[in-house]
């Protein structure tokens, strides 16, 4: 991770980490850099946003820097991260750009950059994006008369990629009872459009964005929400999206929720089925649950494990050939369709599982058995200091050993929020609570803690 950059692009709180005057350089850079490996040229960037009051701000900022660096740029509006990465890949744009700070409260946003073949950005480049911020490189030049660049509605890439998603589904979803929580974000743009056209009855909450609102009490960081609305309403299937819907969380007819872990088993076993998993290998990262790797070792199915993030998920199904991917938290990566976490792709995946096998998800997802986990956001003076503190790591090694093969206990920084997270996963709920707390209290004792 570099300066400004993290695990997904650089974050904060708006006009505070992150400001217009930063968004106007990754802008200025961007432009730059693109125009100037075809000199003969024209550079194209298109951009799209969540629902968040400052992704404007930040949209006519970057817009700005683009345009002085002479490139011209097309503007998504609404949508989401996913959809930024199928454009760009399809339509021949050298970039792409999304503001979002995906689950991140309103107050914060995010600059995401996605390169030309709808990947995250490389971290060499990244890094010259830094130097340019700390004003290391110099300056660039302006582009003057005809080379500066201009900016057009580009909606209909919006469309297309709606089109694309419909596409995919291999059965009508008619007479299927479907509910959906858009966290007020990106997914209100899109998620209902997909699921009416496949015919379901489609049931939205939280599908009002007003700038304030996104991730707020609801999508698949408070999924309570969507637990509640699928028992009311004799639901057979709810998903939850975060504010810019690259991921996606489940909840069954019951109420109970399916998450990233439960979704890449019932996905990867169905897919092994049907002779479509490639290497027969699903790749998960650290915070995989031990219930997953006791379940895919039953049906057979190999897997690997990354750092935290579906960047790094993504790396190694590309450098490996492998088709599927993803983190608890509801990053899906099915790379024969997309080439990030795509939240609206995932809930269609899931659908399709039902449908072909006729089950419903509540017994799909019930093959797994989930071992208890406690996973607890520290905010922290310095991330590096409090997990490399010799108290800290002793007492972790003093539960690593307690735990012994019924248990693990993980501390990792957080790669968007200044806090440290500690995660235990035990035979018992008590017992998780008891070893994270130990955990934590030591951070506190050595001063750590805001």
């Amino acid at each position: 991770m570099g300066k400004y950059f993290g695990t997904d692009g650089f974050r904060g709180e708006a006009n505070v980490d992150l400001t217009v005057e930063h968004a106007y350089k990754v802008g200025r850079f961007l432009g730059w850099y693109y125009g100037q490996k075809e000199p003969d040229t024209r550079c194209r960037v298109v951009i799209g946003k969540d629902t968040r009051r400052s992704s404007y701000m930040f949209e006519y900022s970057l817009v700005a820097g683009l345009t002085a660096s002479g490139a011209d740029v097309s503007l998504l509006h609404v949508t989401t991260t996913p959809s930024v990465s199928y454009v760009v890949r399809t339509e021949g744009f050298d970039c792409g750009i999304m503001i979002s700070a995906s689950h991140n409260p309103y107050y914060d946003n995010g600059i995401k950059v996605i390169n030309e073949r709808g990947e995250k950005l490389e971290e060499s480049v990244i890094l010259q994006i830094e130097r340019y911020l700390d004003g290391e490189m110099g300056e660039i030049p302006l582009a003057r008369k005809d080379r500066i660049g201009r900016t057009t509605d580009f909606a209909a890439g919006r469309n297309r990629y709606i089109g694309y998603l419909i596409s995919i589904a291999t059965r009508s979803f008619k007479n299927m009872r479907v509910g959906l929580d858009c966290a007020n974000g990106s997914a209100s743009a899109i998620a209902k459009n997909v699921f009416d056209a496949l015919g379901a009855d489609t049931y939205v909450i939280n599908n009002d964005p007003n700038g304030l609102n996104i991730n707020t009490e609801c999508g698949s960081t408070h999924i309570h929400v969507l637990q509640e609305y699928v028992k009311a309403n004799h639901l057979d299937v709810g998903f939850a999206y975060d504010g810019d819907a690259d991921r996606c969380i489940a909840i069954d007819s019951n109420g109970q929720v399916v998450d990233g872990d439960k979704i890449m088993y019932l996905c990867g076993k169905y897919m092994k089925e049907q002779g479509t998993l490639v290497n027969n290998t699903i790749v998960t990262t650290i915070m995989s649950n031990f219930g997953l790797y006791k379940a895919l070792d039953r049906e057979g199915i190999a897997y690997e494990k990354t750092a935290v993030g579906d960047k790094y998920v993504y790396e190694n199904m590309s450098a490996n050939g492998h088709c599927l991917g993803g983190e608890q938290s509801g990053h899906i990566i099915f790379s024969k369709n997309a080439t990030t976490g795509d939240g609206i792709l995932t809930s269609l995946k899931v659908m399709e599982v039902i449908l072909e096998k006729k089950q419903p998800l509540a017994k799909l997802a019930g093959e797994i058995e989930i071992y208890p986990q406690v996973l607890k956001n520290v905010k922290v003076k310095d991330k590096l200091a409090a997990q490399e503190d010799s108290k800290v790591k002793e007492e972790v090694a003093k539960v690593t050993e307690s735990l012994g093969e019924g248990g693990r206990i993980l501390l990792r920084q957080s790669g968007t929020e200044p806090v440290v997270r500690v995660m235990v996963e035990a035979s018992s709920q008590d017992i998780c609570e008891k070893y994270v707390d130990q955990v934590i209290a030591v951070m506190e004792a050595q001063g750590h803690l805001l």
